[in-house]
């Protein structure tokens, strides 16, 4: 993001130890304290910070004692830096740049890092708005192909808080904006008084109030968030911004945020001290399963202040560019002569970039929500085309032969979205309809109904993604889906995510389900025939457990759990009704270690008792992902369950240039691996095998024996991170 042209300020640490004091006498203001410690001076004094965030009780809007702040804030931002003391200053910057991808239904969690870039810079500043950003060094990693451009800006540390006309993405993502502690803002926002808390510097305490803002018009392209400014100096010291719908000019834009906190420097100057930017970003014209992340971190210290920068202004040129002698490679990285980073760029990158969203990040999304309409911030989308996966486009199989679909999805409010489409196949001569209607924000609570008629899949867990299966049918008759009708209704209330990991829903629904029959023909050998399916008029309800980032025994990874009943009326038996009770459990894991990586992964499925159930409704294993070694299908049982435990490890490979996607790195994982699957009635079915990812990880092939009645084996297919969206 672009500098600002007026003196900085920022927050204080945001990591301190939080410890409540006594309050003020003065209500709705409660007074806090919390301890951390901080640099503060160019000579690297400590001090300790007591600070603590607490909401007010009640908040009122533009009352005399938050417009009299807002103006001494204003005033104070305005003043010429001559009357502050402060000439000039340099100082370096430290910080990550990651773009991280979200796939699939929902977009899962944890965002995957696609690409992560290092970048220091030295910044030199002087009055009164003069601000040169020099990138001396810069380094990227790619984990998977892509052919991201940052803007200029992105590259670089906001000065001063932002100018009185705020612009990030050069423009394109943000313009224009009025700075709320501006003459334009003080027109065009609501203040009010919020927290307050304490800074004791020595033998001196700051009074620091957080000052919240929202535009007067909702609908105007404005921000939205808090400055915390100290009461004495009218200085800020931290600033939290989101932006109005009105205000993200890219129409793919989800949302944009960003936090800036100062330091005290030499007792005197908040200056920049960290930093921290996110942009979201989702399609507009194809509703599809797919979110970029863009993530920015900055650290500043080693300031100097001053002292002479003349040289640093001697030649025109942009705010943030090479550092003079730098080399540019490929026209983005960046290394000054002798300048060396140390060890590998994910070593040191922020442990929380893979999150969903960092606590600040998170916390002043919840503001913007409670301060303003949702229809300020929430993108409403017009007509556009819509799947949740390639398949929903184009796929084969034996019942349907090759078929095409598509859908259309409408967002006519902001909390509403209305979704519907049909798939065609061209061997069974079939409509395949589906509709629903969604309530609610994506992050719930929310509600949705939905109306289908398609075919369903008896396997316990897919066993190959679409994209693969639908060669495979084609080309070679080998289709791993055990397909059988559906048409019904469901309805599915999702619940708030539970402490940032644990997120329910209750699912109810009602069905037909019956048998379907082979039409295609493969281009060559023959499909194997359809396992049996029971005629059956299905009412169930499940409560459903989606788990994320777990962390058990070193390992990390994600679970879901589904336990339920369901009630059938089986008609090939006159009527007979039979009800049990279901569950099934998935888990991953993965745990670091030096020399490698250690992955689990765990199914395990029970229906209750009853005298009679459906065929479709029993866990079918068999294939690459529940039973490698062993047909397709070959296992069968009302209790069920599989454990695979895999060693990966980094062996020397090929680099494979992608273009403009970037090159693979030289590297493959190997991933020895031990299997067992359990079928009541069957018994154990133990395999051993030897997988190879290679290509960014993204390509794996597996060579496996079962032990027990099983065969060799071999299976390829493109990494099961990216099923969801194939």
């Amino acid at each position: 993001m672009r500098g600002s042209q007026h003196p900085s300020s920022k927050s204080v640490d945001s990591d301190p130890a939080l410890s409540p004091l006594r309050p003020r006498s003065a209500p709705p203001l409660t007074r806090f304290r919390t301890r951390a410690a901080a640099v503060v001076t160019s000579t690297l004094a400590a001090v300790t910070i007591l600070a603590t965030p607490h909401v007010a009780s009640a908040q009122r809007w533009n009352d005399s004692t938050a417009l009299s702040l807002a103006r001494h804030a204003t005033e104070v931002r305005a003043a010429q830096l001559a009357d502050s003391g402060l000439r000039t200053y340099k100082a370096t910057a430290h910080g990550y740049l990651t773009f991280l991808a979200q796939l699939g239904a929902g977009f899962p969690e944890p965002p995957k890092i696609v690409r992560a870039d290092e970048i220091a810079s030295d910044l030199y500043w002087r009055a009164p708005a003069e601000s040169r950003q020099f990138i001396k060094g810069r380094r990227d990693t790619l984990l998977l192909p892509t052919d991201i451009r940052y803007h200029r800006d992105h590259l670089g540390i906001v000065q001063n808080n932002f100018p009185s006309s705020i612009r990030v993405g050069e423009g394109d993502e943000v313009r224009d904006v009025p700075h709320p502690l501006s003459q334009d803002g003080l027109r065009d926002y609501d203040f009010a008084l919020a927290d307050s808390l304490q800074i004791i510097l020595g033998p001196k305490t700051l009074d620091v109030f957080e000052l919240r803002f929202r535009p007067k018009d909702p609908n105007a392209a404005r921000g939205i968030g808090s400055v915390y400014v100290d009461r004495e100096s009218g200085a800020v010291v931290r600033m939290s911004l989101g932006f109005t719908r009105a205000a993200l000019r890219d129409p793919d834009l989800e949302s944009l945020s960003v936090i800036l906190e100062n330091g005290l420097i030499e007792g005197r100057f908040w200056l920049p001290r960290r930093q921290e930017v996110e942009i979201r970003r989702t399609g507009t014209w194809l509703d599809y399963p797919a979110r970029g992340i863009i993530r920015g971190r900055w650290e500043i210290s080693d300031y100097d202040v001053n002292v002479p920068v003349d040289w640093a202004f001697a030649n025109p040129g942009p705010e943030i560019e090479a550092a003079p002698g730098a080399r540019i490679i490929h026209g983005e990285l960046v290394t000054s002569p002798g300048f060396r980073f140390g060890g590998q760029v994910l070593d040191s990158i922020p442990s929380d970039v893979g999150a969903f969203a960092s606590t600040d990040v998170a916390k002043l999304q919840q503001v913007a929500a409670q301060l303003v309409a949702a229809h300020a911030l929430q993108r409403t989308q017009s007509l556009a085309l819509a799947g949740d996966s390639i398949s929903r486009f184009v796929h084969v199989d034996r019942v349907e032969g090759i078929a095409v679909g598509g859908g259309a999805a409408i967002q006519p409010l902001p909390y509403l979205t209305l979704r519907g489409g049909a798939s065609y196949g061209f061997s069974d001569h079939d409509w395949k309809p589906q509709a629903s209607i969604e309530i609610g924000p994506k992050d719930g609570p929310s509600l949705t109904l939905r109306g289908y008629r398609i075919l369903g899949n008896a396997t316990m867990v897919p066993e190959r993604s679409g994209l693969v299966n639908t060669f495979a049918a084609q080309e070679f008759g080998s289709d791993y889906t055990e397909p059988y009708s559906m048409r019904g209704g469901s309805a599915e209330l999702t619940l708030p995510r539970m402490g940032g990991w644990l997120r329910p829903s209750i699912i109810t629904a009602v069905e037909e389900q019956g048998i379907t029959s082979i039409h295609a023909r493969p281009a060559t050998g023959r499909y194997d025939p359809i396992a049996p399916v029971t005629p059956v008029r299905e009412a169930r309800a499940t409560l459903h457990f989606d788990a994320s980032r777990i962390s058990l025994g070193g390992f990390d990874g994600n679970a879901s759990l589904d336990v339920g009943a369901a009630q059938d009326r089986i008609h090939s038996l006159g009527e007979f009704t039979e009800t049990y009770a279901t569950s099934l459990l998935t888990a991953d894991g993965t745990r670091d270690f030096r020399s490698g990586t250690l992955a689990l992964s765990v199914i395990a499925g029970a229906l209750g008792n009853a005298r009679v159930l459906p065929e479709q409704a029993q866990f079918t294993l068999g294939g690459p992902v529940s039973a490698p070694g062993y047909d397709f299908a070959s296992l069968n049982g009302p209790r069920a369950g599989a454990l695979h435990v895999e060693w990966q490890t980094k062996v020397p490979f090929v680099r494979v240039p992608l273009g403009a996607w970037g090159t693979a790195p030289g590297t493959a994982t190997l991933a020895p691996f031990v299997h067992t699957a359990w079928v009541d009635g069957e018994g154990w079915r133990p395999s051993v095998g030897l997988g190879v990812l290679t290509v960014f990880d993204l390509l794996r092939f597996d060579v496996a024996r079962g032990l027990r009645g099983g065969r060799w084996s071999f299976y390829f297919d493109v990494s099961r991170d990216f099923w969801q969206v194939l």
